[in-house]
């Protein structure tokens, strides 16, 4: 088979139009995509005379085998292109932001008879409010928390509250005003809404002015409960108010963006800023595969296409180049006019700043916690011998119950810190029955084979087992010609010792094997390394069991579904649509269930008692 040769670049064979165009290697493999608002000039600066003088971007272009362009008639549809194309190739050197879960947002649907919060992590055009977003699920309910002292509003579904006899615990401990229980009437509980909007809108002064009025009148009319709660409510929003920073005078939204650029890498911090008070922030380590242009562009792209909710005002530290065409997007998506703005002077203009001093602050933190686990990672290789410092290690996990729905889980550690969008789970294709050492070699089989071919092999395996276990791993990594390339780490439960009497006296300590090795090497009790190895087992055993669970579960209720009649194929698939996931099957109630399209509610009846019965042994 002969080589590809390199690829030779020649402008003349490129457009000066608008356009999209795909990096490709060997196989016809997308490494890059890229938009540009001049496709000729855009690839001509990455293969200039001078060269770009980063490692990682002429080991992309080293890598290249053909260059393949799409021409749009405009900056702003390269810009959808791109994404789109982004989405299904997912190639190696665009930005990609892993870290989605932990934004989060308010959501709440005055349409709604008694409207409620919601957490939400995707922000829709469904005619609801949203407010955030939340760095994180902590900030969220904290939030939350503050809210419902303030303003008791509902926590549960109406539906189901209203099954209960009695009001909910969080209406005893006074932060609900159960509605479900029509303890409040509509009006009453419409003021408690209102002020939750306000509340979570920057309009604080409002809520306060208007329960100061409400707690006057209470007051006077001699109703000192009424008028000592309403004080309390003010006195929560006032301390609540007081941790915020106000940053600005504007009474608008913003985002704004700062960089500090180190060696090969970026770090980017991003300030929410609602209503002129700092909400939240949050920053991102990036490698610097891009100029600084087309960084900036591809990371506002990745970011807010993403359900987030986008601001009146995104502040930049300078503008790129198809800043017009990005502009356009968001409004689209939005469904209002968003500013991109590279200040230079005023308030504004200090804002870009203090978000580059936390880019670099970041950057700096980052920088300790890795050189921490460098030398976390030193210590283990020396104590345990490894040929590779363990960079990248991987622990495998077998589950099955009684043989049955076996399942393989791969847990993953990257520089001494979880990597869970690394994460994999197998089901077991060739074995039959309770088999852990036969299942453990497929896995392995099926990872490193794929490993091998994508060149995308760990450091290190961790296996959950003592030499029994290792022996047959290291048989399949012998098979693979891969025993030169990995190192093998045998992890043995610590035992019970016990006393002739039978009562215990001590546990031992984890062991640890090594190919080659007769004696086990024990780490230090409490020791760091062996936290990390221990951690990294327990995730593998834990991500192992959920996938089997769920695997259990799902054969469960699809054959319960089967049992009823009028349930086929498509009706199961229709009900999986509307509810989303299995679970909520379950737990639906008979009015959710009757409100699935197209499902009678003789059918929707037979669905709730069958799924509600208890299932005989």
């Amino acid at each position: 088979m002969t080589e590809t040769p390199p690829f030779s670049f020649d402008a003349r064979k490129f457009p000066t139009t608008p356009g999209v165009y795909l990096m490709k290697g060997t196989d016809d493999k997308v490494l890059y995509v890229g938009k540009a608002i001049n496709l000729r000039n855009r690839l001509r600066s990455y293969f200039s005379t001078t060269g770009d003088g980063r490692a990682h971007i002429r080991f992309l272009l080293s890598r290249i085998r053909d260059i393949e362009v799409i021409v749009t008639d405009t900056d702003k549809e390269a810009l959808i292109l791109e994404n789109t194309l982004i989405k299904k190739y997912r190639p190696r050197y665009n930005i990609n932001l892993r870290d989605d879960k932990t934004y989060v947002s308010l959501r709440i649907d005055l349409r709604e008879e008694f409207p409620g919060l919601q957490i939400t992590r995707k922000v829709k055009k469904d005619g609801a409010r949203y407010f955030g977003p939340y760095a994180s699920s902590a900030a969220v309910r904290q939030t939350l928390k503050e809210i419902y002292r303030i303003f008791p509003l509902r926590h549960y579904p109406l539906q189901r509250c209203r099954k209960r006899g009695r009001p909910c615990l969080f209406h005893q401990i006074g932060q609900c005003s159960a509605p479900c229980h029509g303890l409040i009437d509509k009006e009453a509980y419409q003021r408690l809404v209102d002020g939750v909007i306000a509340l979570l809108s920057g309009r604080e002064s409002e809520v306060i002015a208007e329960l100061k009025q409400r707690m006057q009148v209470a007051s006077t009319a001699l109703r000192f409960e009424e008028a000592a709660r309403l004080r309390d409510q003010i006195r929560a929003i006032e301390a609540t108010v007081e941790r915020q920073k106000v940053v600005s005078t504007a009474d608008r939204d913003q985002d704004v963006f700062g960089l500090h650029r180190d060696g090969g890498e970026v770090e980017v911090s991003i300030l929410f800023i609602r209503r002129g008070k700092l909400t939240g922030h949050r920053s991102y380590n990036l490698e610097w595969r891009l100029d600084e242009n087309e960084l900036l562009a591809s990371f506002l792209q990745e970011f807010y296409r993403r359900d987030l909710l986008i601001p009146d005002q995104i502040l930049l530290p300078f503008l790129p180049e198809t800043h017009q065409g990005i502009s356009e997007w968001l409004r689209e998506m939005r469904g209002r006019r968003v500013e991109l703005l590279a200040p230079q002077r005023g308030v504004n203009r200090e804002m870009v700043l203090m978000a580059n001093r936390n880019a670099e602050e970041s950057r700096r933190e980052r920088g300790r916690r890795h050189e921490n686990r460098l030398r976390l990672l030193e210590t283990l290789q020396q104590r345990l011998q490894l040929r590779h410092l363990p960079r990248r290690i991987e622990c495998f996990d077998i589950s099955n119950f009684q043989g049955r729905q076996s399942v393989g889980s791969m847990a993953v550690i990257i520089d001494a810190e979880p990597a869970p969008q690394q994460y994999r789970r197998f089901r077991i294709r060739t074995i039959i029955g309770s088999d852990d050492f036969a299942s453990l070699a497929e896995v392995l089989q099926r990872r490193l084979s794929r490993g091998r071919k994508d060149d995308d092999l760990p450091d290190c395996l961790l296996i959950d087992g003592g030499k029994g276990q290792l022996g047959r791993v290291r048989e399949v990594v012998r098979t693979l010609g891969l025993e030169e390339r990995l190192d093998l780490i045998g992890m043995a439960k610590s035992r019970v010792m016990a006393n002739v009497r039978g009562k215990v006296v001590e546990r031992s300590e984890e062991r640890f094997f090594r190919p080659g090795r007769k004696n086990p090497v024990i780490l230090r009790q409490g020791s760091a390394e062996l936290f990390l190895l221990q951690r990294l087992r327990d995730e593998a055993h834990r991500f192992a069991i959920e996938y089997h669970r769920k695997l259990r579960g799902r054969a469960s209720l699809h054959s319960r579904l089967e049992e009823i009649p009028g349930i086929g194929p498509a009706r199961r698939k229709l009900l999986l649509k509307h509810f989303g996931s299995l679970k909520k099957i379950r737990s639906a109630g008979l009015a959710e269930l009757e409100a699935v399209p197209g499902l009678p509610k003789e059918l929707a009846a037979r669905i709730l008692k069958t799924l509600q019965e208890p299932r005989e042994p």
